[in-house]
């Protein structure tokens, strides 16, 4: 028998978290760890325009059969327009391939199964910090890891000069992971300068870019955040984009993502992405087709886009305010740190500067839910919870008599 020998897997630093959080009594709990959009009801809401998507769907599915390997091509034509921009050259010279994958997840977890085949030697490399799932995706993939500097807890800014430098250093072939935009977990993202320079360092030392960009339209606009990508994309031959529709059409359960490989040509694109297929098709064959038909829909559709897009807006609007209302709250509260480095954050998530002791005491004296490290999910703050949070908060960083 092999079961009795297993003692329990550790719990997922987030998703543990929100056990606890649903086990706990209190009332005015908050759960500020889980990284899914809330409005102001703490509710995460079904965009009107994907419900508008699926009573359509509803009335002209005719099948339910198997898509092909790399999912529908309306949906990948689509995704790769989102992320590079109408009529980019990437997309004219027909550079790219786009598979369509189980969330954003999906789509790190095959890009890593498909770079260890044909690159095996080579170290992926992480900013500091990263998104908790990076390293265990990659892990499991029998990746070796690296990490290059990112946020600097003096500043609550980037920590440019050294993440440059060390760039400078990672030998050609190997991988560095980087966000496009809404730095999961510190929401600090690098400037159109910086991203030139990074990705001019990029094409000198060759190493591949592997780009998460599971936050568009939640930074800056869908245009704007899509900077990275489109630095890189001009700067050098290949590289890879995971890309997710979870948080900026919410379909967080329909598991909707995509990735793509951009090749020097069109006759490199082609056996690049075979072997991706191949890939696929021994880790889970096809894609769900529910969450690619939504977003189909949308994009197809000139009302409905524009719907999406101002809600798209909405969510980032709400977020923002969220921001400027937590900084202000706690300077109301009589807090003397200087929290307006909150405000110059981008997307759902922040390095508060709280200490793991700060955190731990939130979670077992005020029941309020954070990632270990400090880092909170904006959009789990409401105004029927904020001043409970400030005032928490006032109380931790309260100095000792």
């Amino acid at each position: 028998m092999i079961f009795k020998t297993l003692s329990p897997a550790p719990p997922d630093a987030i998703m543990g978290l929100t056990e606890a959080f649903k086990k706990d009594p209190n009332p005015q709990k908050i759960n500020l760890g889980v990284g899914v959009y809330q409005d102001d009801t703490g509710v995460t809401p079904i965009m009107e325009c994907v419900k508008e998507a699926e009573r359509r769907i509803l009335v002209s599915e005719k099948t339910k059969s198997y898509l092909s390997i790399g999912g529908a091509p309306e949906y990948r034509a689509h995704m790769q327009k989102l992320m590079f921009g109408v009529d980019h050259p990437v997309l004219r010279d027909d550079r790219a391939r786009t598979a369509h994958t189980p969330g954003g997840t999906g789509a790190l977890r095959i890009g890593a199964l498909f770079l260890k085949q044909v690159c095996p030697e080579a170290t992926v490399w992480m900013s500091t910090p990263t998104w908790a799932n990076h390293p265990g995706i990659f892990t499991a993939t029998g990746y070796k890891q690296a990490a290059y500097p990112y946020y600097c807890a003096e500043t609550q800014g980037l920590d440019y000069e050294a993440m440059r430098d060390a760039l400078k250093k990672v030998p050609a072939g190997d991988v560095v992971l980087m966000h496009v935009c809404c730095h999961n977990p510190s929401g600090i993202d690098l400037s159109d300068e910086q991203w030139r320079e990074i990705a001019g360092i990029a094409a000198d030392r060759g190493w591949i870019p592997f780009l998460d960009f599971a936050y568009q339209g939640l930074g800056d606009d869908l245009e704007r955040d899509r900077v990275g990508l489109l630095r890189m994309a001009e700067a050098v031959p290949e590289l890879f984009v995971a890309h997710s529709c979870s948080k900026n059409f919410g379909l967080y359960r329909e598991r909707t993502g995509s990735l793509t490989v951009m090749a020097s040509t069109t006759s490199a694109a082609e056996p690049a992405f075979s072997h991706v297929e191949k890939t696929v098709r021994v880790t889970y064959s096809n894609p769900p087709a529910h969450g690619g038909l939504i977003v189909t829909t949308i994009l197809d559709d000139a009302a409905l886009r524009g719907q999406w897009e101002q809600e798209v807006v909405g969510i980032r609007d709400r977020i923002k305010g969220v921001r400027t209302a937590l900084v202000r709250k706690l300077a109301e509260q009589g807090v003397a740190r200087d929290f307006s480095f909150i405000e110059r954050q981008r997307g759902m998530f922040s390095f508060s500067g709280l200490t793991d002791e700060q955190v731990a005491f939130l979670r077992e004296k005020k029941s309020i839910y954070i990632v270990k490290g400090g880092r909170i999910n904006v959009a789990g703050i409401t105004s029927a919870n904020i001043d409970y949070l400030c005032e928490s908060i006032a109380e931790v960083l309260k100095p000792e008599p």
